[in-house]
């Protein structure tokens, strides 16, 4: 029996007499149910921190001492083509007052009288405003007690705020930096470059075409206090926003403008101005681009809500709040976009390119005008009453006979001549970058409901409607050899280090003439100036080619004109085009072309030796017209018997929809 091994005692045993089987079981389970439990815990508070881990962070961090402010972005300026600033951004700061700091969180008065005297010193504010903020919000940590406060006065307040030894006890206030939209030129080119509101908003021109590439974004700086109070501290840089270069030339643009303030003040009389409206536009007819644009009156782009130019105290106190606004909303219309009116006899070239183009001239017809033209019983009388005799298709255009235009009409027909409207740009939206162009499809007639009648007045420019754009823009393509350009103030997009992120090059969008109807055009154009209506415009040592216009206004007979000019520049290969309108001049005979003439000189006289347009003795091509000058022209009203139905008074049709498509950035695609 010694050699039988002894069993080992078990170690566990008593575990097992006072847990039997059944209840081990159980525990097992209650462990298993344990470890499942905190598994789907686990899994929960993982779900909880991926879908909504960000708002409940939110929560903690509001609970605790949080600290946040924007920091805010620069707009981006806008400069002429040759980089000057038209309008900027300057910085500025917001005086800032944490109440809590002020106060030791409502635990003690030492701070408050201090910070109350350098508010009062440094930026003017009151004690009482401060008094305010402690009795209404104590715990406050950010109140804006002023803005727009210059670098100047801010320095100021820095060698305080770092004085510790003279102002120990001023706590609780901070600047925080902002930005100020100003505009160096005041007034100039106020239509094309528009001004802001609210801050950053674009409310007309290129600020509001452009104003999402003006603008950035804000940047943040933010933090909180954590457990161990330490401050933890996150800086997001505000992104500035895009330079947007314009084709507009500064200088060109004072040229302009100071030649029509000159006008509008020679014959401002009886608290009117000179006109009801003057505008200007100068073009390069080989890419679209429009170097000078400008209307008056004009407004101050610092303060365009001051229309002391029209309005005397007294009379803008006595206007109801909504006639305000209405003037404030004429005031800033850009004539050259948003109106549309009867173009008169700058319509003319586009009849006779239209006959030219469709074959049913030849150029080579003579016509006769005894001063009018019967149309189905009804007298329509020509510019000169006592009519031009036989003349050439370049004398009728020269003279600006109304009958010969009438007969060249006739010959083309309805349908070529409603057609070649359309070619033109009439009716069209031109696709400029600007906002508020005008809607015209509906101002002109459809080969359907054209008679006779109306296809003989609107063979010299009145019965349809077209904007300043619009003629300006056909204008180029007849003399630059049939190329329409679309019209553009813009040319590129850069970042703020200057550079060029984005180029908008000319966009052809199709061809209006072939290169020998614009050969023909520029010719007869010419013969306007050597001879004809626009001689006392000509700006010697150079060769030009123009046309003038003289509308009268609806209701017909009421003594109301709108006067017009559009030439190129040299005639026989045109580098520029300027167009010049003169609506209701201030005078007793508004029909006196003269105004218009000596308006549209004085700019060329000007503007052409700045530009370096080619003159004649640089030139080596002239282009040669012969005729005859019949002498000052009077305007003879249509026959009494004319029942005029065309009804357009006040050429205010502005599509508040349109906008322009701007996504042709960079593109090299064109159409014809």
């Amino acid at each position: 029996m010694a050699g039988r091994k002894k069993k080992r005692k078990n170690r566990f045993e008593f575990l097992t007499r006072k847990f039997p089987l059944r209840m081990q079981r159980k525990l097992v389970m209650l462990f298993m149910a344990v470890i499942l439990a905190f598994v789907v815990l686990i899994g929960r508070i993982t779900w909880i921190n991926a879908t909504r881990g960000s708002s409940y962070t939110k929560v903690v961090l509001d609970q605790q001492n949080y600290d946040s402010r924007v920091i805010a972005f620069k707009r981006g300026d806008i400069v002429d083509r040759n980089g000057t600033k038209m309008a900027t951004s300057e910085r500025v700061y917001n005086v800032i007052l944490d109440v809590a700091v002020m106060t030791n969180n409502g635990e003690s008065d030492d701070y408050i009288e201090p910070t109350k005297e350098v508010l009062q010193e440094c930026f003017g504010i009151k004690g009482s405003v401060v008094d305010d903020l402690i009795e209404e919000r104590p715990g406050s940590q950010y109140e804006i007690l002023a803005e727009g406060i210059d670098y100047e006065t801010a320095q100021k307040f820095n060698e305080i705020d770092e004085d510790d030894e003279n102002y120990p006890n001023v706590r609780g206030i901070w600047l925080e930096e902002d930005y100020t939209r100003t505009y160096p030129y005041g007034s100039m080119a106020s239509d094309v470059i528009g001004f802001t509101y609210d801050g950053n908003a674009g409310a007309i021109g290129i600020e509001s075409a452009y104003n999402d590439i003006l603008n950035g974004t804000d940047g943040r700086e933010y933090g909180y206090f954590d457990s161990d109070s330490s401050l933890e501290r996150t800086v997001k840089p505000a992104r500035n926003g895009n330079t947007v270069v314009s084709t507009i030339d500064v200088t060109l643009q004072n040229i302009v403008e100071k030649c029509i303030l000159d006008f509008n003040e020679e014959h401002a009389k009886d608290g009117e101005p000179g006109s009801k409206n003057t505008a200007v536009i100068i073009m390069n007819p080989n890419t679209g681009e429009i170097l000078a644009e400008a209307s008056y009156p004009n407004f101050d782009l610092n303060d365009p809500r001051n229309l002391s130019i029209l309005y005397s105290d007294e009379e803008w106190e006595t206007m109801s709040e909504d006639d305000q606004v209405q003037a404030m909303n004429d005031l800033w219309r850009n004539f050259c976009v948003s109106d549309a009116y009867e173009p008169g006899s700058t319509a003319k070239p586009f009849t006779i390119a239209a006959g030219l183009e469709s074959g049913k001239l030849r150029g080579d017809e003579t016509y006769y005008c005894s001063g009018s033209k019967n149309v189905l019983g009804t007298d329509i009388s020509c510019a000169h009453k006592d009519g031009h005799g036989t003349e050439t298709v370049q004398d009728a255009l020269a003279y600006s006979c109304n009958v010969a235009l009438m007969d060249m009409a006739l010959a083309m027909g309805t349908d070529d001549f409603t057609r070649y409207q359309h070619i033109f740009g009439f009716g069209e939206y031109t696709g400029i970058d600007l906002p508020g162009e005008a809607e015209t499809s509906g101002l002109l007639y459809s080969a359907d409901n054209m008679t006779d009648i109306d296809l003989a007045t609107n063979s010299f420019g009145q019965n349809f409607n077209v904007t300043m754009t619009q003629l300006v823009s056909a204008f180029c393509s007849l003399v630059n050899g049939g190329y329409y350009y679309e019209p553009h103030v813009v040319k590129q997009i850069q970042d703020e280090d200057g550079n060029v992120i984005e180029t908008k090059d000319p966009v052809l969008l199709r061809k209006t003439v072939s290169s020998e109807t614009s050969s023909t055009i520029k010719q007869y154009l010419k013969a306007t100036m050597d001879y004809g209506t626009g001689q006392s415009a000509q700006v010697e040592g150079y060769e030009i080619g123009a046309k003038t216009g003289t509308a009268e206004k609806l209701p017909r007979g009421n003594g109301k004109y709108l006067l017009s000019y559009i030439a190129c520049a040299p005639a026989s290969n045109p580098e520029v085009v300027i167009y010049v309108v003169v609506d209701e001049p201030n005078v007793e005979a508004q029909a006196d072309s003269s105004l218009v003439l000596g308006l549209s000189k004085a700019i060329m006289e000007e503007a052409f030796p700045y530009l370096g347009i080619t003159t004649i003795e640089e030139s080596q091509e002239t282009l040669e017209t012969e005729g005859k000058a019949i002498g000052e022209t009077e305007y003879t009203d249509y026959d009494v018997n004319y029942e005029e139905t065309y009804d357009n008074p006040d050429g205010s049709y502005v599509d508040e929809d349109y906008d322009p498509d701007l996504d042709d950035w960079a593109s090299e695609e064109t159409q014809e």
